[in-house]
This record gives structure tokens, C-alpha cells and sequence, in this order.
């Protein structure tokens, strides 16, 4: 990075007719979409949030350092947690839409299937005949309606995580969850099993949580001050998840299936109006790229009223002046867009697409976290998909009451994210501190590794917890030891999830939004292909010994979280999209 001092680095205000360049930026953007290096603020220099580096044909723009409103991070505390606030009742409602059909979905597929019986019997034949036809059903309606459901929101994140980098957070936000109110009322008013199943891969599609979440609380957040709030926005779901089945057992009982769905479409609804009126644009690119904006038709019209106060006529095309979002602290810079051609937009929509899979196969800590990750959290639909039959199977509780023993997975997510929120931050903290003391640097950088501890925790908690979880159904144990395996369950994935989420957030910056979008569709995928895998191992193995295999593979995938937190800094140096500098 250079140095501030040297000659033609000082930067000067941007005023008269170096501000009057602003009139004939020329918009140019770098394909690769690569950080540059890019000079570091001059501490003398006077709080304008725009600058000229190194000559007057290039200009930096970034947040005044000394605060500045339209800067996230500088947002007030409260207005901050509302935004969190608003974020996790998005994504209970998410999970709760998602959740919501499991145990009702036999009864789903049953009243649409009904004016086309021979449809429903073929597809029945194809499995084993030798399951009791409740059984198929039963497993058949979930993997159906619940599996779509994740195939659209494993192909959503790669259209919204790049559009919110393209066109800011707000708009994406808001488009996609207007969809999926839409898609809510088409599977509520559906008639048929097909166009049911149309309307849950398109609502799956819509989904905006799980991919805009932890970027917007790092927009928001510094590194230090994170843990908490991505604890809150993971805690929402896994609590959505947990009571949706209870729920929605006791609406149907009462009402119908459809009603639990009309009950989806209105809290969707009544969310997207709190998004409309209380969520603004946190994207910094986003943000600087308007600003150059104002100050750019604040330009013209400066050149105009000198001109008019001189007496002279306007000057024509002016000297193209080049304009770049700086981003010191992530270690690069962006340059803003302003080109409007629709091919050019179709060519940059295109790279943006494709660059988390760019992002998840060119950085392999992120490929191995997530396929760690992916399989944990695949264990919350195993569970899902398994506990209605075992319940009623071997331990002859009924519908309503097999939708309230979910709440014991969010009984375990509770305590485990209570904990994270209490100690995720203060374990980055004194690790940090430790590395200040240990390297007698008082100003020593934290370490996106930091983060990693309790995932080690929850790694080695999740095979244990899963294998006493087969083992109690296969023996017809207490149901309270079945529900304990459950909820120590839920804890092992959200001591998983909840520092991994924040690591990538830490780790990539910029690119954050990509690396979670490639993290979320590894896990989308996995859950919507890894529970299919129980049913022929509970039929050919039973419960013990088919658990018993998700159990070796999370323990074979386990020790991974221990060698990224030992050499995770160092293989992070091997990705372009990694910063190599660490975080202050």
C-alpha cells in the first residue's frame, strides 16, 4: 500500500474544477471484478467523502472516517437492531412457511390428489410395495413438498446474493419477498398436487434470509460486535422451524391446511411492510456509487452557474475522470457503475452470477466449512423428515401432540444460541487479545479464526447426538431420551452454523454475500439430497445402524473445523477472494 507522503499520493479536496470532472465520468468498471490496492485516507486530509488520487482523472470515494450518516456502521445502535429485529422476523416466517406442511403434508397431498387418484397410485407403485401404503404416503408427501422447497432456495441465492451486490440490498430485498407472498397465495389456492409443488419450489425461490442476513449485519456491524446479532437472526428460524409443526397441527385439527398457509401469506405480508417503511440501502458500493451520483449532477450544476455567472457559454465534453469506491479496511476497492446499456448489464449480471461458485471452488476453507456445515444442518430436515413416523409408530402419540415435540430441537437452538450470543464476541475478543499480548503488538489484528471454537464444539457434538437419536428409536427408549438426543441436536448445528455464518462474514467481505450464497446452496443441496438417504437405511439397517451411518460421516467430517482453526489464515492467503490482510 503506498504511503500518504510520497509526492503525487496527496490527496486533495475535491473542489472547482476537479469536482467539475464529476460531469463526464465515464462509468468504466474492471471485468475481473478483482480488488486493487488502492491508498490508504491521509490523516491530514480535510472529512470529504470524495478525493483525488494521484491525478485529477482518477477520484476515490469513500465515508467520511470521522462519522458519517449515510455510513451502516455509523448508523445509531437502536435503528441498527431494529434492522436485526426485522431481519429475524423474516426469517421465522421463512422457515415457518418451510416447515409448516411436514407433518400436514400426507393430508396435503391426499385432498389435492383426490380428483386424480390414478396419478397419485402410479406414483405409489414405484416404491416398495412391501411398506404399509401410510408409510409411503407419508414419506413420499415429505420428501415431495419439503425437498422442492430447498431445490428453489439452492438456485435462489445465485441470482439474489449477486443482484443485491449489483443494485443494493433494498430493492433486492423487496422484489423477492413480494414473490414469495405471491407464491405463498398460489400454493394456498392450489388444486392440484403439481401446482402445489410448482408454488413451494417457487416460494423456495424467493427466499431472501439466509442469503442477506449475515451480509447486512456485517455492513452494519464492526468484526467485534457481530456475534450477537447473527446469533439473533440464525435463533429466529431454527425457533420458526421448532414451532411451525405445532402449529399447524393444532390449525388443521381445528380449521384446514389451507388456513395454516393464509396464515404464512399474512405475517409475509405484514413483514414486507415493516421492510418497505424501516429497511434502508447498507450495501457500501451501493451507497458510494449514489452518492457519486448526487455529486455529479451537484457538479453540472455548479458548472453551470459559473459559467452563467462569467458570462460564458458551458463547456462541452469534458475530460473523462475515473471513479473509485475505495475499501481500505477489506483491503481493495470497487468501482462504481454507471452505465445503464442492457447488454453491459446482461454481461455484469452474468459474471455476478457465476462468481459464488467462483468464490465457494476458489477458496478451500470455504469449500471445506461448507461441506462440514451442509451435512450438520441436513440433520435438522433428517430429523424433520423421520420423527412424525417414529413418533406415531413407536410411541402412538397423535398429530397434534408429534407437532409439539419439535419444539424440543428449538429448546437445544435456544440454549445453544443464548450461548453463542453471550460468548462468540468475547471468545474473538480475548483471542485476540491473547494474539496482542503473545506477539507484544498492542494493536495486533484479530483473526476471522477466532470465530471457530465453538464450531468445533458443535462438530463433534452432532455425531454423538445423532447416533443416541437412531439408537433410542431402535430400542423403543424414553421418549425423553429421544427428545434430549433431539435437542443436543439442534445445539451441535447452531454451534456449527452460527460461527461459520460469521467467519465467512469476517473472512470475505465484500464478497460476503457470495461466499454465503455458495455456502447456503452446498447446504440447501445437501438437505434436499442427504434425507433421502433415510429412508432405504432405516428399511434396510433400522434406526440404530442407519443412524449410525449419518453418524461416522458428520465424526469423518468433523475434524475439519479443527484444522481451519490451525491453518485457516494461512489457506485464506490462497483465494483472491479472501482478504489477506487481517481485520483490525
Amino acid at each position: 500500500m503506498a504511503n500518504d507522503n510520497d509526492g503525487d499520493n496527496v490527496r486533495q479536496p475535491l473542489i472547482g474544477a476537479d469536482r467539475a470532472k464529476l460531469i463526464s465520468y465515464d462509468g468504466s468498471l474492471d471485468s475481473s471484478g478483482s480488488p486493487q490496492p488502492t491508498p490508504s485516507p491521509s490523516p491530514g486530509s480535510p472529512a470529504s467523502s470524495i478525493t483525488v488520487v494521484n491525478s485529477p482523472k482518477e477520484v476515490s470515494l469513500d465515508f467520511d472516517p470521522n462519522g458519517d450518516p449515510e455510513n451502516p456502521q455509523d448508523w445509531p445502535l437502536a435503528f441498527k437492531w431494529s434492522i436485526v429485529l426485522l431481519l429475524s422476523m423474516l426469517g421465522f416466517i421463512t422457515t415457518f412457511t418451510c416447515i409448516s406442511i411436514v407433518p400436514l403434508a400426507t393430508t396435503i397431498v391426499d385432498d389435492l390428489s383426490s380428483s386424480s387418484p390414478s396419478s397419485i397410485s402410479a406414483f405409489l407403485n414405484k416404491l416398495d410395495v412391501n411398506q404399509p401404503l401410510s408409510t409411503m404416503r407419508t414419506t413420499a408427501s415429505t420428501v415431495l413438498l419439503v425437498t422442492i422447497w430447498e431445490l428453489g432456495e439452492a438456485a435462489g441465492p445465485l441470482l439474489i446474493a449477486p443482484l443485491s451486490e449489483l443494485h443494493g440490498r433494498y430493492v433486492v430485498m423487496n422484489i423477492a419477498n413480494i414473490m414469495l407472498i405471491l407464491c405463498t397465495v398460489l400454493a394456498a389456492t392450489a388444486t392440484s398436487v403439481p401446482t402445489f409443488t410448482l408454488a413451494r419450489a417457487l416460494t423456495g425461490l424467493s427466499v431472501t434470509a439466509n442469503v442477506l442476513n449475515p451480509p447486512i449485519i456485517g455492513d452494519m456491524f464492526p468484526p467485534e460486535k457481530r456475534g450477537s446479532a447473527v446469533s439473533m437472526v440464525f435463533l429466529a428460524p431454527m425457533i420458526g422451524g421448532a414451532v411451525a409443526p405445532g402449529i399447524a397441527t393444532t390449525i388443521a385439527d381445528r380449521f384446514s391446511w389451507r388456513a395454516v398457509i393464509w396464515l404464512a401469506v399474512a405475517l409475509a405480508s405484514i413483514c414486507e411492510v415493516f421492510i418497505l417503511l424501516r429497511f434502508k440501502e447498507t450495501y457500501r458500493p451501493v451507497i458510494l456509487r449514489r452518492r457519486a451520483e448526487r455529486e455529479r449532477k451537484e457538479a453540472r450544476l455548479q458548472a453551470k452557474s459559473m459559467a452563467a455567472e462569467d458570462g460564458e457559454e458551458e463547456e462541452g465534453d469534458m475530460e473523462p475522470v475515473r471513479l473509485v469506491l475505495t475499501n481500505d479496511a477489506e483491503g481493495g476497492e470497487i468501482e462504481p457503475d454507471a452505465t445503464h446499456d442492457f447488454w453491459t448489464e446482461m454481461k455484469k449480471l452474468r459474471e455476478v452470477v457465476v462468481r459464488p461458485l467462483h468464490v465457494l471452488w476458489g477458496s478451500v476453507v470455504l469449500t471445506a466449512l461448507c461441506m462440514m456445515a451442509a451435512v450438520l444442518f441436513s440433520y435438522y430436515y433428517v430429523i424433520s423428515v423421520t420423527l412424525p413416523a417414529i413418533l406415531k409408530e413407536r410411541y402412538s402419540l397423535n398429530s397434534v401432540q408429534t407437532g409439539w415435540c419439535f419444539v424440543s430441537f428449538t429448546l437445544g437452538s435456544l440454549l445453544a444460541v443464548w450461548f453463542c450470543e453471550t460468548a462468540l464476541d468475547k471468545i474473538y475478543v480475548s483471542l485476540r487479545d491473547t494474539h496482542r499480548i503473545k506477539s507484544n503488538d498492542p494493536r495486533a489484528a484479530g483473526k476471522p479464526e477466532y470465530r471457530l471454537p465453538m464450531t468445533v464444539v458443535g462438530a463433534f457434538i452432532c455425531p454423538l447426538s445423532i447416533g443416541v437419536y437412531g439408537w433410542t428409536a431402535e430400542l423403543h427408549g424414553p421418549l425423553s431420551l429421544l427428545l434430549f438426543s433431539v435437542a443436543v441436536t439442534g445445539a451441535g448445528v447452531v454451534f456449527t452454523i452460527v460461527p461459520v455464518l460469521s467467519y465467512i462474514v469476517d473472512a470475505f467481505g465484500l464478497y460476503s454475500a457470495s461466499a454465503i450464497t455458495g455456502n447456503i446452496v452446498t447446504r440447501c443441496l445437501m438437505s434436499t439430497f442427504l434425507p433421502l438417504a433415510a429412508g432405504p437405511l432405516i428399511d434396510n439397517y433400522g434406526y440404530g445402524w442407519g443412524f449410525m451411518a449419518f453418524s461416522v460421516l458428520s465424526l469423518v467430517l468433523a475434524p475439519i473445523s479443527v484444522i481451519i482453526l490451525r491453518y485457516g489464515e494461512k489457506w485464506r492467503r490462497w483465494s483472491k477472494y479472501t482478504r489477506a490482510s487481517e481485520l483490525a
